[in-house]
Formats: structure tokens, C-alpha cells, sequence
């Protein structure tokens, strides 16, 4: 049970249910993470700003990569939702999560994703060496902005102890 509950539709303010409605208008969905988030509008746009980050990420990184960094991050922090969620994405493309082969790409940003939310203070400067020598400086920042924005995802779930979405139950690593 999660220790703050999701908003209230029928009796939120305007500006929350405006928040919900443009975020539905966005994206088609609303999860139990948006639901409590949306007690503060402006929490839920900061954190939706994942998803502009993630554009950012394109062309340089194809979704497969953006998937096999962010549930690095989401395992490190043990944060059972974004696992899932990422799980989920990886599933429906046709791909095992306990089998995939990572490309050279995919490893440094495992790697990546995993010292990072292991230690911020720590990332290795091989990593950094390797991802410096692969993308430009534009890239590195909106690189660490998304992981960043994972850790707090992470932190957020795990924290409130928000209750997995239903449709991601048959994802659930077991």
C-alpha cells in the first residue's frame, strides 16, 4: 500500500485535474506513480521530463538501448515499478530480458547506469572515457539528466511504495 495516496479525480483541484487531463492528452495513460505525483502538478512535469530527455537520447540511442539503461538503473536501485515498466517494453518487443545479449553500446550504458545508481561518486573514468569517445558533449548531459531523472523515478516508487500497475503484474520479474 502506498504511502501517499493517489489523487482523487472527482474532487482534485483544477490545476491538478488540468495536469492529469494534459498528461492523458499526452501520453493515453495514467499510472499509480502519475496518480500520487499529481498531488503536486509541478512534481508531476518535472518527472515528466523523462520523456523529453528521452528524445533528446534519439537518434544516438535507439529504444532498446534507452530500455537496457534505464532497467540497469531500475535493478541497481531495486525500484520494482521501472523494472517492471522496462520488463515490459523489452517483452513486448519480442526480447528476454534474462537473455539478451547486449552490443558493445548497450554494455557501456549498462555499465553506465550501473555504477551510477550504485554510486554517483563513482563512475568509473574508463566509463567515462569510452562514453566521451562515443557522443558529444550535448549527448553526455542529456545522458546523465536521464539517468538522473531515473534515480529519481527509482527513488520515488521505492520511497512512496507505490503499488504496481496491474498491467504490469504479468511482467514482474520472479
Amino acid at each position: 500500500m502506498a504511502m501517499i495516496p493517489p489523487i482523487d479525480y472527482a474532487s482534485a483541484s483544477h490545476d491538478i485535474r488540468a495536469e492529469h487531463d494534459r498528461e492523458l492528452g499526452l501520453r493515453g495513460r495514467m499510472t499509480n506513480m502519475k496518480r500520487i505525483l499529481l498531488h503536486s502538478p509541478a512534481a508531476h512535469r518535472i518527472y515528466a521530463e523523462w520523456f523529453t530527455l528521452r528524445d533528446l537520447l534519439k537518434p544516438a540511442l535507439d529504444d532498446r538501448a534507452v530500455w537496457l539503461l534505464s532497467l540497469a538503473i531500475s535493478e541497481r536501485c531495486r525500484a520494482e515499478i521501472p523494472l517492471t515498466f522496462f520488463r515490459r517494453a523489452l517483452i513486448d518487443s519480442g526480447l528476454d530480458p534474462e537473455a539478451i545479449e547486449p552490443s558493445a553500446e548497450e554494455a557501456l550504458l549498462i555499465e553506465f547506469g550501473n555504477a551510477v545508481a550504485a554510486d554517483t561518486n563513482a563512475v568509473p573514468d574508463d566509463v567515462w572515457a569510452a562514453l566521451k569517445a562515443s557522443y558529444d558533449d550535448t549527448l553526455l548531459v542529456n545522458l546523465v539528466a536521464f539517468a538522473g531523472i531515473m534515480v529519481a523515478t527509482c527513488l520515488f516508487t521505492n520511497a512512496v511504495r507505490v503499488d504496481l500497475d496491474p498491467e504490469l503484474e504479468v511482467y514482474r520479474k520472479r
